[in-house]
Formats: C-alpha cells, structure tokens, sequence
C-alpha cells in the first residue's frame, strides 16, 4: 500500500512538473512577441531615421528627421501599428479579403461569403489609382513600416509578431496600400446601417395586419412631418406570397452570429457624441472641442493613440491600426472630431429575373446579362466552396439567406444593393490625409470634399471658429422614387435608380453660430424635403435633450465641463418615460404582505419614484427600469408582429411615448387583438414590471434594495475570436461594470440580446477633449490599452482609467515625452 501510494504521489508530482513546463513554454513562446521599444536598429524601406519616443502611457511620439520628407513619420506609425496589433490589423485585412475561413474554417465561411460579394477588397486596389500623390507617398512608407516589422520578426524570430500566430496558421503577406483602404472601407461596412433599417421596414410592413401602426414601431425622428408611403406588399407586388404568413415566417437572422462578421448587429452600426465652443463661450476665451467615437467594445480595443510630428505639424490623436491617418485628433491649430451622420447612403433593389433565362435582369433598358466572376473561399481541413459573384447596374447581388431577404424577396426576383462604399474610385484616405495637413477650418472643410464613405459629421476648430460639415457621398435620387430610399424598390424603374453624387457643397454645414456653442449626438440636424434629405433614420433623438439643458445652463465652458457632459450619466429617456407608464400605478396599490409580487411591485416604484434618471453602476434603480421598459415593448409588440418582435431588441423611446400618450391612436398597440379581454395601457405597464421582477430575481435576487446596474451593464471588452475559449478567455477578455444606458451622453449602448440583454457592448472606445486656450492641457483615453499582446502591461493599462471617467494627457511638449518615456526606437535605413 506504501508503494503504491509513493507511485501515485510520484506520478502526481510529475503531472503537476508536466503542467508547470507547458505553462512556462507557453508563456516563453507568446512573451517573444512581446516588443522591445528601446533599440536602436536599422531597417530596409526608410529614406531618412525616425525615432519613435514612448510616452508613460506607451503612446507614439514619431519624429522624423530635420527637413525630411513626412515618409519616414508614416513609416514609423506602420513599424508602431505593427508591434502592438499585428494581429488586428492581420485579421481586419483578411476580413476585408473575404479570406478569414482559410485559417478559422467554417465558422467564418458566412462572414466571407458576404465580403465577397460586395468585393471590398477589389474595389479597395482599384481606388489605389486615384489617390493623391501625397496620400500614397504616405500610404506606401507605411506599408513599407509595417513590412519592415515582419521582416525584424521573421529574421529574429520574435514568436511571429503576436501570440495568436501560434494558435492560427496565419501567414503575413507584405503589406499594400490597398490594404490600408479595403480596412476604411471595412469600418464603411461597420458603420451603416440602412440596409437592416430597410429590410427590417419592409418584413414589419408586411407582417402588421394595420398599416397604419408602422409609423410606431418604426417613428420619424421628430420635426416636419413626412407624406404617408405605399405598403411594400404595393411596392413590390408578390413580397411575402411564397410564404404562407411573413408574420409566421419571420425569424432570427443568425448571419452575425457568425464569427468576426462585420455588419453590426441593427442599433450597433455607429454612434458618437462631438461639441465645441468659440472663444465667446469658453472660460479661458481658446476654443474647446470634445469627441467621443462609439463602437462595438472589443479586446483590444478598435483606437490607437499616436501623435507624428509631420512637416505641416504635429498631429496627436486616435489611429486605427492598418490605417496611416490619425482620425479624431488635434495639431497646434486645429481640432477635429468625428460623429456618425447616419446618412442614407444606401439602397435595396428587387431586381427581376428573365424567366427564360435567370442569368439575365430585367434592367432600365430591358433584359441584362449580370456581370459575373467567379470566387473561391478556401476552408481550412473542408473542401473550398466556388461561389459566383453578380452585380446588377445598381450594384452586387446578395443571397436570400442572409439578413432574412428571403422574407421579402418575390419569387422570381433577387435583392442588390447600391452603396456609396461601393466606388472603385474611393479617395476617402486622401481626404482623411489632407485633413491631417489643415491649419484652419476653412482649409478642412475644403479637405472633406474627397472623403466617399463612411459619411461622418466632422466637429471642427481651430483658435477662433467652430464649425460642423457632413462629409461623404450623398446619393443622388430621383424625387419620384418609389419608396424615397425607406423601403427595397423596384430596380427596372428609372425613377428609382440613383442619378450620382450630389455637390459637395450641397452637404449640411454651420460655421461660427451664433450662440457660440454646436454638436451632434447622432441626433437629426436638418429636415430638408425629399430627395434633398439625409436621413429618415437618425442614431438618437434622446441624449441631444440633455446635452442642450448641459450646454446652456453654463454661460461659459471649460475643459473640466466638457468632460461631464462627456461623463454624464442621466438619461432624459428615463425622466420622461416613467411618469408616463406609471402614472396610474405611482403609490395606488393595496398594503401587501412582505414576498409577495404586489409587495414587489410596491418596493420598485417606490424606488424609481425618488429617482433622478441617472444611470449609475452602483444603483438599483436603473436595472429595474431598463428591465420594465424592455418587458414592456416585448407586450406591446409580441401580439402583433410575433417572431418579428424579436429583431426589436432596444427600447425604442418614441415607440413608447406615442403609445402612452395614444399619438395617432398608438395606444391600439396596449390591446392583446388574440384575447378575448379590452387590455388597457395601465394593463401593459403592470404586468410587464411583473415581468420584469421576476426576470430580475431569478437573475439577481429578490433583495430590489441591493440591486446594482453594473452587475447587468457590465462592458464586454472581449477578444473576437478567443473571447469565447475557455480558460483563456479570462485572460484575453476585459469585464467591468460601468454606468451609462442607450440614451445616456457616456453611452453604453446594451446588446438587447438574450441572456444577457444589458451587457454594455457599444461605447466610447475614444475620448478626447481639446482646450485651445492651452493645447498642453487637453486630454484623451482610450477603453483597453496601446498593445494587443495579453502578455503586455498596455494590453488593459487604460481600461481602470477609462471605466472611472479618467484621462492621459495629450501633450505635443516633446520634452515631456522623452522626460517619461518608457522606450525610444531609433530606426536608420539600411540598404
């Protein structure tokens, strides 16, 4: 028994030493990728040395030498941009490619199929041609920079540049420059939205029995009024007759489910907040600007902070890895910012197919072969799938399967879709390039003219204007359009199709108003009539209200005060929906005894009726009334649109402020049509807290007092493609409890997603505040870290800063760079 038993510890001794030598040679293999930023070296593709200081907080400060030409400030931010996210930027390009499946399998087919077929990466190459010289001196020293990095990892083998490698075969080709714009494209393609917003119209259209009654579900953002549209059942005579109800047909698109697909999720596909004030109504009389980009969280994170020193001045901002511009930033002199515009850059066409002859469409001119190639998806241990890519004169044609076209498409018809993105001559980097080099307002709204897609509304200033310009291609449509762009179209119709690009000029612009004070929350900015318009679907219509009740209740402003309506928490939604729902429950109910659901309900709107709106982690307020007012447009809406209901996953605030307050008849929606009972809208709001009570304690408790937003609201900074594996998914993903709420100014937009509907999945990845009475003292952050590298201490080193409303300096004081610099790489060429 003895024997045995030193066997058995012998063997457990050596399983635990086994164990030990794997970790140790994990950790040695991934902690080689890790980057030396102290050295100097000498590398091929450079035509002058750069040095790249590393400030405390691992930000780049690029120099290049005296007099030279800016290549080697480009060069340097591609050699920066590769030793921290190689990974990201190497799977952002095969993403763009449509090339992910060779090194993921089948998980990605999905996701490359559809990039694929809007051939991004094709159009990408072709839009190389027709950038200025300037733009590709500064894109090939970049690619140039990033080349230099791999050929330094492959020669010194440095763990193949990032620990992934090891996981994922994934080969490096040589960066190109179509590279950096197929990744602009890319975030293009993450920014729209339009196109769910279209098909989503048209399957509630056709699945409401009232017509009338889509005007609430799916409500203008307030202003002038728009004329009634046609149905889509008129609009595309035969949509939804293959099925026998497109209301019991309608199901859960599962496309963006598929690994690292980029088309956000509807709700997700863009948002920000940018202001600024003249020297009139800032306390120090410089001009201030804030900006804070909204995108899906991930780890690491999409921003990357850099500061070049180019030959026109220094530039200090965020980058995106893969890209050489800085794209929300500052110099000496000017300031700009960026917000989605939420522009309606994009339309559905139901193309008709030749019944004689189903490779051809039915076309202005009459039948039309379609402009075929072929492509081939190569899958990693699965034979590759040859799919044919067909493009219409309005654009690529996309398959029933995805994004639940299949609902709306007629039998004998196929969908394409027309998108600004979609130019073979995109000279949006040479816009974003010459930005860089502005000095005045005046000289970057002039710069905006070349930017294609994505639309942004550009927040700028410089020492004494402030100024906001949308940039970006409007499409140019026809005023007799079928739909006015809301709804898919008939293709074959002239007055459908597009006519162009509308003027630069003719985009939205204020300079210098007079109240000295502008911004945007993605919130609409203009009603101008069809085809004129921008937008029928705007980001917001809530978190303006409480920016403007911040911006006016100061006469005059600081940095310190644009970081608290950048940090602010109160949601206006919340103050104005709750007197309305509650009204006739607000302290009528009988006494009830203590664990009963009456008691419940009792202990809740007592709690929220002392409640101001804010949105903070550490409350229990905001859980309970994010959880009704989800609950309750679940039992508004379930009855009629069934299975649809489910594509509503974010409380849509005027949905529920026409209905309570019976806008139109709205109040319609409070009726149960399939029971036998008249249900009233006192009904709704207090079976749906009971709803909600009890899906709060079966997930948190019953204890309401305790409850804590952040518990739910917890942002999901998670690795995009090892978030989900276990054991390393804790080291790879960033959880933390945050504040904010859809609709608040910090804006934590939540999944609305089963089973957990609130996790914080789309927010400020950015923030930066510019104080232009003293440029030294402005500050930015970004939500993770500067490296990608798990391994790295910059890999979350921001994340704590970040949750708790915290900031770096943004400082072009070079001395004080290299004063705390934690790394300096001196590169000189080599031949």
């Amino acid at each position: 028994m003895r024997h045995l038993f030193r066997w058995l510890l012998r063997l457990t001794a050596g399983l635990i030493l086994l164990c030990v030598l794997a970790v140790a040679l994990v950790y040695y293999l991934a902690s080689q990728s890790l980057p030396d930023y102290d050295k100097d070296i000498a590398l091929p593709g450079l035509s002058s040395p750069v040095e790249i200081v590393r400030d405390n907080a691992n930000v780049p400060h690029i120099f290049g030498s005296f007099g030279a030409s800016d290549d080697s400030v480009y060069y340097g931010l591609g050699y920066a941009h590769a030793q921290d996210r190689l990974w990201q930027m190497a799977v952002l390009r095969r993403t763009a490619q449509g090339r992910l499946s060779e090194v993921f399998g089948s998980r990605t087919v999905e996701t490359d199929t559809y990039l694929r077929r809007l051939d991004l990466y094709r159009l990408a190459q072709q839009s190389v041609s027709v950038q200025s010289p300037e733009a590709m001196a500064a894109l090939t020293a970049y690619a140039a920079g990033v080349n230099a990095r791999l050929q330094e990892i492959n020669e010194k083998a440095l763990g193949r540049g990032a620990p992934e490698m090891f996981l994922f075969n994934m080969p490096m080709a040589p960066w190109q420059p179509a590279d950096s714009i197929a990744i602009m494209k890319l975030m293009a393609l993450q920014l729209s939205g339009h196109m769910k917003e279209e098909i989503l119209r048209a399957r509630t259209s056709l699945a409401l029995q009232d017509g009338d009654r889509l005007r609430d579900i799916l409500p203008d953002a307030p202003g002038s009024g728009l004329t009634a549209l046609p149905e889509y059942a008129e609009l595309v005579p035969g949509a939804g007759l293959h099925q026998a109800s497109s209301r019991r047909a309608a199901r859960t698109d599962t496309t963006e489910d598929s690994l690292l697909f980029p088309v956000a999720p509807r709700g997700l596909a863009g948002a920000s907040n940018a202001w600024a004030a003249a020297p009139s109504r800032s306390a120090a009389g410089g001009t201030l600007l804030a900006n804070d980009p909204h995108l899906g969280l991930s780890a690491p994170g999409v921003w990357y902070l850099a500061r070049l020193e180019l030959g026109t001045g220094a530039v200090i901002g965020g980058t995106i890895p893969g890209i050489p511009a800085v794209l929300t930033a500052r110099s000496d002199s000017l300031g700009w910012g960026v917000t989605s515009s939420y522009l309606d850059d994009q339309d559905l066409f139901i193309e008709r197919l030749n019944p004689d002859n189903p490779q051809e469409y039915l076309s202005v001119d009459g039948y039309k072969k379609f402009v075929t190639r072929p492509s081939i998806i190569q899958i990693k241990d699965q034979p590759p799938v040859t799919l044919t890519l067909r493009w219409t004169d309005n654009g690529p044609v996309l398959p029933g399967s995805m994004f639940n076209l299949a609902d709306i498409t007629p039998p004998g018809h196929v969908v394409s879709l027309a998108w600004t993105a979609l130019s073979p001559r995109d000279t949006s980097m040479t816009a974003a390039l010459a930005l860089m080099r502005s000095g005045t307002v005046a000289e970057a709204i002039d710069a905006g003219k070349d930017f294609i897609a994505p639309s942004q509304n550009l927040t700028l200033v410089d020492r004494e204007t402030i100024a906001l310009k949308t940039v970006g291609a409007f499409p140019q449509r026809d005023a007799a359009h079928q739909s006015r762009g809301r709804m898919p179209s008939q293709g074959w119709r002239p007055e459908n199709r597009w006519k162009g690009r509308a003027p630069y000029e003719d985009n939205p612009q204020f300079v210098s108003p007079q109240g000295g004070i502008l911004g945007n929350t993605n919130n609409k900015i203009l009603e101008r009539p069809f085809p004129n318009h921008m937008s029928y679907d705007w980001g917001d219509t809530q978190r303006i209200h409480r920016w403007h009740k911040l911006m006016q209740t100061r006469e005059v402003h600081t940095r310190d005060s644009f970081i608290e309506a950048q940090l602010d928490t109160v949601s206006y939604t919340a103050r104005s929906l709750l007197p309305l729902i509650g009204a006739n429950l607000w302290f009528t109910g009988e006494a009830a005894p203590a664990g009963t659901p009456e008691r419940q309900r009792q202990i809740a709107l007592s709690l929220l009726s002392e409640w101001n709106g804010e949105m903070n982690e550490h409350l229990p307020e905001p859980l309970i009334y994010a959880a009704w007012l989800r609950a309750l447009q679940a039992r508004l809406i379930t009855d009629d649109l069934g299975p649809l209901a489910k594509s509503f996953g974010h409380v849509e605030p005027l949905f529920i402020e026409r209905v309570f307050r019976n806008v139109d008849g709205a109040s319609a929606w409070c009726d149960v049509r399939q029971s036998a009972p008249r249900e009233t809208c006192e009904d709704m709001a207090r079976l749906a807290l009971d709803d909600a009570l009890v899906w709060i304690s079966e997930r948190y408790g019953s204890a309401l007092e305790s409850l804590r937003w952040g518990d739910a609201h917890q942002a999901t900074q998670d690795h995009p493609v090892l978030g989900e594996v276990p054991i390393l998914r804790y080291f790879v993903n960033i959880r933390q409890s945050t504040s904010g709420s859809d609709n608040t100014l910090q804006r934590g937009k939540t999944s609305g997603r089963d089973p957990d509907p609130f996790h914080n999945v789309h927010a400020a990845g950015y923030r930066g505040v510019y104080d232009f009475a003293d440029p030294d003292s402005s500050v930015f952050i970004t939500s993770t870290g500067q490296s990608g590298h798990p391994l790295s201490r910059y890999y979350d080193d921001m994340a704590q800063l970040w949750r708790r409303g915290e900031y770096i300096p943004m400082s072009l004081d070079e001395e004080l760079a290299r004063a705390a610099a934690v790394g300096i790489t001196r590169i000189t060429p080599r031949d």
